[in-house]
């Protein structure tokens, strides 16, 4: 099968980008835990001829004429989704996770209204009330917190819920790597009136293959993007529940007129398409052992890590992902793992942890995880081998030192990424990484017009 023939005659520049982030991708272990390989099934919706069409509006409700064929495959979207999440409304179109949480806000509160999410620097998510974030300026964010051992601090939670009586609260993150505490919040919820809604961005794909609880039955509404673990498009999905439907039946409409017209214009059609296929492959049982091996690799990867007595908050995982404490080697460390680790092939990205001592630009910690490299058809043996691997690369740059002068950092971090380029043991590591990607070919039939 030939790829991007039309681009390579039309546009060369393009065309040698688009190579050579494919050889990249082809040769390094993609590890950044919201990054995932779609099939070439979702991709071919990507780029198909849905992409020309206008939708505004929702199914038997547009603006413009010609949408019968764009209706069938949203509707059928719907049903999909619907049905694998077993939940009575979804609403397909928000272009990605963050349109889609702003929209329940605007749907469920008013500007003022109290909001509780889990703290950013503690493994929360931008748009459940951070400050930098437009939902930590509209609303008043009151963050909960995880304790000392990396776990979410549900008495804290429900202190700081029955003291300032939010209006909505969410449970979900984007690097707390055990599994989401959906019960134990919803009691806090009900008790003083709230609103839940769980953000299951990352999990999602392990809730619909029987890996992670399902906060269906404890939330009112479930947001979602479905990349990551549910390895479709980049898109996003917003789902009310019975419980939600209970508390307002108004809220699917409410919630259907905020996103159009409240939000957004036009549905991207060609994501439409390619998140239904999505949902399709993930209604399958190979996708059920699929979400299981996730999380086993996870754990055999934590494992490995520690072996190599590499520090991980919690002290290890329940989900596809895994926090790395650098700490022990000073604080402010994980530029230097993440463009070293970048440098042997490695994709991670550098993180916070809980307690930050440096800051989110130059943190102390990794984020990495596994959907991607499970989705290459690798398994616990190979884990440990990457355990190793990180580890070697962690110890080799654990000296390195970011200047207190600010102005100064930028100037380190260029040399660094300069000196590190002929290290020999981040070239070794290297050599290693293309031989395993070469046992787990990422999409063998893609060739391209000049291969």
């Amino acid at each position: 099968m030939i790829w991007f023939n039309e681009i390579s005659g039309a546009d060369p520049e393009v065309y040698a980008s688009i190579k050579r982030e494919l050889d990249r991708q082809r040769t390094g272990l993609e590890m950044i835990p919201s990054e995932n390989f779609t099939s070439v099934a979702v991709m071919q919706a990507m780029g198909s001829v849905l992409t020309n069409k206008y939708s505004e509006g929702y199914p038997g409700k547009r603006y413009y004429g010609g949408n019968q064929f764009i209706d069938e495959i949203e509707k059928t979207a719907i049903e999909r989704a619907k049905k694998l999440f077993d939940v009575p409304y979804v609403n397909v179109q928000p272009y990605s996770g963050s349109p889609a949480n702003l929209a329940v806000y605007m749907a469920i509160c008013k500007p003022g209204d109290v909001i509780m999410g889990q703290n950013l620097t503690d493994g929360g998510h931008l748009t459940h009330g951070g400050k930098m974030s437009v939902t930590g300026q509209i609303f008043r964010s009151i963050p909960y917190h995880v304790k000392p051992d990396g776990y979410i601090d549900i008495e804290e939670a429900r202190k700081l819920a029955v003291e300032n009586k939010p209006k909505l609260i969410w449970v979900g993150s984007t690097a707390y790597t055990r599994e989401f505490p959906f019960e134990e919040m919803a009691k806090i919820a009900d008790e003083v009136g709230a609103y839940l809604a769980a953000d299951i961005a990352h999990v999602a794909g392990l809730v619909v293959g029987g890996a992670h609880k399902s906060p269906v039955q404890y939330v009112h509404v479930v947001t979602t993007t479905t990349h990551k673990t549910l390895r479709g498009p980049r898109g996003a999905i917003i789902m009310v529940t019975e419980k939600g439907m209970k508390k307002d039946p108004e809220l699917p409409s409410k919630i259907d007129k905020t996103i159009f017209p409240g939000m957004q214009g036009g549905p991207h059609d060609h994501t439409t398409a390619g998140i239904a296929i999505a949902l399709l492959e993930a209604s399958k049982p190979e996708f059920r052992e699929y979400a299981r091996q996730i999380v086993a690799n996870s754990r055999a990867l934590a494992d490995s890590l520690k072996k190599n007595g590499v520090r991980l908050v919690t002290g290890g995982t329940d989900n596809h992902m895994i926090l790395i404490d650098l700490t022990q080697h000073g604080k402010g460390k994980g530029v230097f793992v993440q463009d070293a680790l970048d440098a042997a092939g490695i994709t991670v990205n550098k993180n916070t942890i809980p307690n930050e001592p440096a800051s989110p630009f130059y943190p102390s910690g990794i984020r990495l995880g596994t959907p991607a490299l499970t989705t290459r058809g690798m398994k616990e043996p190979e884990m440990r081998l990457i355990g190793g691997l990180i580890a070697d690369v962690i110890n080799e740059v654990k000296g390195e030192e970011l200047p207190e002068d600010k102005d100064k950092r930028n100037e380190v971090l260029k040399g660094f990424k300069e000196r590190i380029k002929d290290n020999d043991k981040i070239t070794e590591v290297r050599r290693k990484v293309i031989e395993l990607c070469d046992k787990f070919p990422l999409y063998p039939g893609m060739e391209l017009a000049d291969q």
